[in-house]
């Protein structure tokens, strides 16, 4: 099989009817999107792991602080005023308050947002008995409180430099109406109320959301009164529905070629992508044998050819050696490490490490993965490095949602992760190694699948001292001590960088470039140009 030269359009059929379910194109005077995912999880931005929810959410909610459309904000001063008008912290980077715009309004006559609203949003965040998405990203919360009606009031354990972007301009920090989430409880996921540009209209969970615009948004109206998050997890119909006129933009395929082949089937298609995009790292369990010795993790890193991976993908890959990408402050590069620790392919050298620990004939190991392209192609040419040294990947690829909901179980012993992160030194390296945020097999843990830090010693020391650090300079330097420290360990192995890919119709101006930033952006800035 030859994954890298696949095309996912060959042979499509012409005709586009019955594809979505009888679902069209948003009415005239809208707009549609069309996204990865099976049906619809949750609107409650507290709550999303799914791509598609988050890009409904991105919509209906707001943030205090936003970067410039279409990046990520590199530094503390190129964040920009949304939910706050100002902000300013304490000479420490402890003490963080934020003044509130006045007269912002929630949707569906839940009358104004205050403090109150914030600190309740944050408070949920930092509440132990609360489980939310990222719960780690807001550890560093010792307290919020509403000094009066329009200022909110954070105290911090540890100096934060980044405060905006580690904790509040995330996902779950979109701030939500105290009353109305008190009132809908659980049903707040599939009707929400936010303060953000759209509103829900409708939602179908096996199709997706209509949003309306919310005419009385802060920042004004958006331009598309209607926009369409369609759920399609085929990419073959995604793609179709998209040539033929019957959707405005799709989530990309990441997969060998498809930007290539899109353009020769539609010329003049405009393509958003964020660099570096997802990163694409992969978890070792190191509960599981033969995983909890170090030489069989050191034969899995040296048969994996990261390059090999990114090249596969052209322009849209790059190759990860840490945690974080390269582009990113905190991370390192190949040619910044010991010899010891740049790993280079090399199978044969993979397999005097197995023979040393005891598996002369090679391994075999069981492991699951998404059936979205980028999961399951990248996991398909690993499982074909991994052989060439003896290790046999016994691949199961089930759907998105099951995938997440069995790694969130704690079920799988090599567990891929793609993530979209912000440039902050310190997030993946937290979300992904800390022992604070280990899985757990009732669900309520984080993202260190492979246990590092509870099965053997990690980085939270490190790590501590890197969030005791106000100097962003010396802060950066510290992570990378923290890179060096688990590519001894090996409990998590950087794979590649993949741009994130919106295909977008030209009759659709987004409003701004798209550069970087996570792999969801707000449309509210939108027009029909053509």
């Amino acid at each position: 099989m030859n994954i890298a030269r696949r095309s996912i359009l060959g042979g499509l059929p012409m005709a586009a009817a019955g594809l979505l379910g009888g679902t069209a194109r948003a009415a005239e005077g809208g707009m549609s999107i069309a996204l990865s995912a099976r049906a619809v999880g949750t609107l409650d931005p507290t709550k999303t792991v799914l791509g598609a929810d988050n890009w409904a959410c991105r919509q209906i909610f707001d943030t205090l602080v936003v970067p410039q459309d279409g990046t990520f904000a590199i530094t503390p001063a190129e964040f920009k005023p949304s939910l706050a008008q100002s902000w300013d912290s304490s000479a420490d980077a402890r003490t963080w308050t934020f003044h509130l715009r006045q007269n912002v309004l929630w949707q569906k006559d839940q009358g104004e947002m205050t403090s109150e609203d914030v600190a309740f949003s944050f408070g949920r965040l930092i509440d132990p008995k609360v489980v939310v998405s990222n719960k780690v990203l807001y550890a560093n919360i010792a307290t919020v409180e509403a000094v009066d009606k329009y200022t909110v009031r954070f105290t911090l354990n540890r100096p934060d430099p980044l405060f905006c972007g580690s904790s509040v301009y995330t996902m779950s920090a979109n701030i939500v109406p105290k009353r109305a989430y008190t009132e809908r409880g659980d049903a707040f996921g599939q009707d929400p109320v936010g303060s953000g540009a759209y509103q829900t209209e409708k939602l179908e969970l096996n199709k997706g959301v209509t949003l309306r615009g919310f005419d009385k948004h802060f920042a004004g109206a958006p331009v598309v009164k209607q926009l369409q998050v369609l759920y399609v997890l085929d990419t073959t119909a995604r793609t179709l529905a998209f040539l033929s006129g019957q959707v405005d933009m799709i989530e990309g395929a990441r997969t060998p070629g498809w930007m290539q082949s899109m353009q020769s089937r539609k010329p003049g298609i405009k393509f958003d992508a964020t660099k570096p995009g997802s990163i694409n790292t992969l978890h070792l369990n190191l509960t599981r044998k033969p995983l909890d010795d170090l030489r069989v993790r050191q034969a899995i890193r040296c048969a994996i050819d990261s390059q090999s991976l990114a090249n596969a993908y052209g322009a849209m890959g790059a190759p990860m050696w840490g945690v974080s990408p390269t582009d990113f402050a905190g991370s390192v590069s190949t040619d910044s490490l010991p010899p010891e620790l740049r790993y280079p392919y090399d199978p044969e050298r993979a397999k005097k490490l197995l023979a040393d620990a005891g598996y002369p004939t090679g391994v075999a190991i069981s492991a699951f993965t998404s059936q979205r392209e980028d999961y399951s192609a990248i996991m398909l040419m690993v499982q074909e490095q991994l052989r060439k040294a003896n290790i046999n990947l016994n691949l199961k690829i089930i759907d998105h949602t099951s995938m997440q909901n069995d790694n969130r179980r704690d079920l799988n012993s090599m567990a891929m992760e793609s993530s979209s992160y912000p440039p902050v030194p310190t997030q993946a390296l937290l979300q992904q190694l800390s022992s604070g945020a280990v899985v757990k097999s009732d669900s309520t843990g984080g993202g260190n699948y492979s246990h590092y830090g509870v099965a053997m010693p990690g980085v939270d020391t490190l790590l501590e001292k890197a969030l005791d650090e106000p100097d962003f300079t010396k802060r950066a330097a510290l992570c990378q001590d923290v890179e060096r420290q688990v590519l001894r360990d090996l409990p998590d192995i950087g794979l590649l960088t993949l741009s994130y890919v919106i295909a977008r119709n030209p009759r659709i101006d987004v409003g701004y470039p798209v550069q970087s930033g996570y792999a969801y952006w707000p449309l509210r800035r939108a027009k029909i140009v053509a």
